[in-house]
């Protein structure tokens, strides 16, 4: 991935990672750390153990497994603070430590990404907080690549859509208003959806906020309109639920898809990576472990062969393997063409790079083999056909027999929960009758347990019975009330032509549109950024080509025109 012209990234990781070493700093002497496990990958992200070493951290523990113990009598806890059952833990831990140690010991509580009522509450209730040192570390975004922020808030979904507390969009405003201080006021805010609505609200009244406490010429400059960031771009997640329960078909989304990856980090089995350079395992007989173990991979651009694979659709990735083992296979035999000592001391100087490559190959050709035997499967590709079946605008009736021979089969539930609210999302719920068959047969077949699983997914409107008096209901191939100013629930039926979701002829080798990603399929929520920043392509792609022959006024405007009526008639949410 090429730097962001506009973001410096490293400069975020490094003002995090001075931050939090100021922090510890403050502390002196030896401590103890104790992480909520949840901020563990984030933080590993920007600082590494042995940083955190130098600064006096002895011991790392996990919060959730209250198992700090009495080495140390400096002991400080890092956690975010917006949680109740995370300051209870805390609070509990403390006054264990208190009563069952000898040493007096000095507390310190940082929160992330600031302090709450809640916390302070909740400490105080529990009579600790008169004993402990309380700080806050304003981690807000986490640069995850070049060009990739995260909040890393993992209850983010929930939190919004089903228990509806909308903190996190409090906390995107944060975050988003560092970088206009420092790179000068986004000039517009564009957004689709009733939660981008409340952002964009939320920003603009913290600009006004810190436009008033501006008190210096000096500091008004960093709130002029800035010169390096064109717009800003809010798509609320519940415009565009489809996207999130297809199956991704690049290299990075199918390693996602099997293995998981987070926070640039996929744990595979050794079986088949193999271990870590310079590791062998060994029991206590001196003969290597047999049982599988995991190790974790990392998964960014500093991998520059990962670089080149992640975004490929993974019919094309064997054959680029192929191609690169062989240029590094004939950079390796050039040693024997080397006619001089500078030849010969070039490729010495280029031996490492040339290993470091190949151990890379060797890991990546082992997962695309591993990757290989699971789309090779009978079961994935019939839960591609199914998906891809709905999202083409197909009877959904027509799959239910499919789907109830995966029950049968006891295929992973969220495999199935997945379809169903796959159909549910795009043709506006199932047949009351359908639902409730459905719903018998997960119970008997998974477990009664998952009642609450079902009742959470009604609620966040992911699977839900259509009848005839529901207003929301939309008949395949049918379309909304053109004169609607906003609309209740996203029309996949009337989209797929007005927005080009599906695309007949992908080019997967030289892809040319996001579709390549699901062979296919362009996710509306590319789609409606394709509105705003590439107006020639999709209207070639919607209009063909004549309406961009000569091109159109609003060609290069940075709004949503021309396609308004479409946004406001079949799309969801305030615009």
């Amino acid at each position: 991935m090429a730097p962001h012209p506009g973001i410096d990234t490293d400069s975020i990781k490094d003002e995090l990672r001075k931050d939090l070493l100021n922090l510890l700093e403050g502390v002196r002497g030896k401590k103890n750390l104790v992480f909520e496990q949840s901020l563990a990958g984030p933080i590993g992200l920007f600082v590494k153990f042995s940083t955190l070493q130098d600064y006096g951290v002895d011991k790392v523990f996990f919060l959730e497994n209250d198992n700090v113990d009495t080495s140390q009598k400096n002991v400080v806890f890092l956690a975010g603070g917006e949680k109740a059952s995370q300051c209870i833990a805390i609070a509990e831990q403390i006054k264990r430590l208190q009563q069952s140690s000898s040493i007096e010991h000095e507390f310190s509580v940082i929160w992330v990404p600031r302090r709450t009522l809640v916390s302070n509450k909740i400490l105080e209730e529990a009579g600790v907080l008169g004993d402990i040192s309380v700080e806050e570390l304003p981690m807000h975004f986490v640069p995850l690549d070049q060009d990739v922020l995260s909040l890393a808030c993992d209850d983010a979904f929930g939190d919004l859509y089903l228990r509806k507390d909308p903190t996190s969009i409090f906390l995107a405003a944060k975050a988003l208003m560092p970088i206009q201080k420092k790179y000068g006021l986004f000039p517009r805010i564009i957004g689709k959806g009733d939660n981008a609505c409340r952002l964009m609200e939320l920003l603009l009244r913290m600009r006004s906020e810190a436009a008033a406490e501006e008190s210096t010429a000096a500091s008004r400059l960093g709130m002029m309109p800035s010169a390096t960031i064109e717009s800003l771009i809010i798509i609320d997640r519940e415009v565009d639920m489809v996207t999130p329960l297809l199956t991704q078909l690049t290299y990075e989304g199918l390693i996602d898809e099997i293995s998981g990856i987070k926070n640039n980090q996929a744990e595979i089995e050794t079986s088949i990576i193999g271990q870590a350079p310079g590791q062998q395992p060994k029991t206590q007989s001196g003969a290597p472990q047999q049982q599988s173990l995991k190790r974790k991979i990392q998964l960014d651009s500093s991998d520059k062969l990962y670089d080149q694979l992640r975004d490929a659709n993974f019919a094309i990735v064997a054959p680029l393997l192929n191609k690169i083992a062989r240029r590094l296979a004939g950079e390796y035999e050039s040693r024997h063409t080397a006619k001089s000592t500078s030849e010969l001391r070039d490729f010495v100087n280029k031996l490492p790079g040339y290993q470091a490559e190949q151990q890379s190959l060797k890991t990546h050709t082992n997962l695309t083999e591993k990757i290989l035997e699971h789309t090779q499967a009978e079961i994935f590709n019939r839960v591609l056909e199914i998906q891809q079946n709905l999202v083409s605008g197909i009877d959904p009736t027509s799959q239910h027999e499919k789907m109830e021979e995966l029950i049968a089969r006891d295929v992973p539930l969220t495999t199935i929960l997945r379809l169903l609210c796959l159909e549910s999302t795009i043709s506006g719920g199932l047949r009351l009758k359908d639902l409730d068959s459905f719903k018998r047969q997960i119970l008997h077949a998974y477990g009664y347990q998952h009642v609450l699983t079902l009742h959470n997914l009604e609620k966040l409107g992911l699977l839900t019975a259509r009848t005839a008096a529901n207003p929301f209901y939309i008949p395949v191939g049918g379309s909304s009330s053109a004169g609607a100013s906003e609309s209740k629930i996203t029309n996949y039926a009337a989209l797929r032509k007005s927005m080009r979701l599906i695309v007949d002829e992908v080019n997967e080798q030289d892809p040319n549109d996001i579709a390549y990603v699901y062979s296919g399929y362009a996710p509306l929520s590319v789609r409606l950024v394709q509105a705003v920043v590439q107006k020639q392509h999709l209207l070639a792609l919607t209009r063909g080509p004549a309406a961009i022959d000569p091109p159109p006024q609003h060609a290069n405007s940075q709004s949503w025109a021309p396609f308004e009526d479409v946004l406001n008639g079949s799309v969801r949410g305030a615009t």
